[in-house]
């Protein structure tokens, strides 16, 4: 037998090397996780020892709409089922209170449940507002008071996340969404800043490529698209409670289901569930699974 003890590429190619030598018909498989203690010998009950474990390599939730027509306790039970997960931390694609109003004890009373349920949570919790979220004037300053900025941006691993605002400069305008000019030119700057990031993933609570092509330049949604073009991206929204994958200048763009929002919940086929996305960042860009939120068990399942 022939202890591997995998230190390098360095050792890993010694061991080849060795093992040709002494036989060209056999070719050990070689670890290439430095942690990978393994005896290998001329056949081994395994494919291969390429271990799944990059470091560059991450998972991260998503969760999308909770509210328009929320349904009690939908939500509130994706929290310890995330915490069983363990990813890296979880962002939402907005509309996570129900708003509406412009009296601030209503709204109050929604942003403290909501931010009671996601403490519960062992990781990070990123916000995006949706258009329930931002309702209006009085809205949008509760927002700025509570958390700040409704766009930013944030790197890890070499990964660079975009945030958007859908609902920018509140007003009386009916406008289906909007990007101000001030949050178009922060992105475009932000990009400039992250030319050369692995990856680009942008979260906005509107699928605005799905509303009329005529207004993407009033809209700003031209300009957030064409900043941009030239790198690796995918794009996640929310709002309109239902499941879909778009295509557009090559890349994947996803509109989401629910986390609780309302929803006739009549199948995969139409797009209409539960659940939670689990991305899995990888060298050529996110890796997507859609977790049904009625499909993760704690370990004790069955158990009386």
């Amino acid at each position: 037998m022939r202890a591997l003890a995998v230190t390098g590429c360095v050792a890993a190619i010694l061991l080849l090397t060795t093992a040709w030598s002494k036989s060209n018909s056999f070719l050990p498989q070689v670890a290439t996780v430095e942690e990978l203690e393994i005896d290998v010998e001329e056949l081994n009950p395994w494919t291969n020892l390429d271990i799944n474990n990059q470091v560059e390599n991450f998972q991260f939730a998503i969760v999308t709409d909770r509210t328009g027509g929320a349904r009690a306790g939908i939500f509130e039970s994706a929290i310890p089922k995330i915490n069983l997960l363990q990813p890296e931390f979880v962002i939402s694609v907005g509309d996570l209170i129900e708003g509406g109003t412009e009296d601030p004890q209503v709204f109050n009373m929604e942003w403290t449940e909501f931010e009671g349920l996601v403490k519960n949570l062992e990781m990070p919790f990123f916000y995006v507002p949706g258009n329930h979220d931002i309702s209006n004037v009085p809205m949008q300053s509760e927002w700025a008071r509570r958390f700040g900025r409704s766009y930013y941006s944030f790197k890890f691993h070499d990964v660079l996340f975009i945030c958007l605002n859908s609902e920018d400069e509140k007003n009386e305008e009916k406008r289906d969404y909007y990007f101000s000019q001030s949050q178009r030119d922060w992105l475009k700057e932000t990009l400039a800043e992250n030319s050369d990031v692995r990856w680009t993933c942008v979260f906005v609570h509107k699928p605005a490529w799905t509303y009329d092509p005529a207004k993407f330049d009033e809209l700003g949604w031209t300009d957030v698209e064409e900043s941009l073009q030239g790198r690796g991206y995918t794009v996640f929204s929310g709002h309109r409670h239902k499941y879909q994958l778009f295509e557009r200048h090559g890349m994947e763009y996803y509109m989401l289901a629910t986390t609780g929002g309302g929803s006739k919940l009549r199948g995969k086929d139409v797009g209409e569930f539960d659940h939670v996305v689990w991305v899995t960042i990888k060298d050529k860009g996110p890796v997507l699974a859609n977790l049904m939120l009625d499909g993760i068990e704690p370990k004790d399942i069955g158990i009386k």
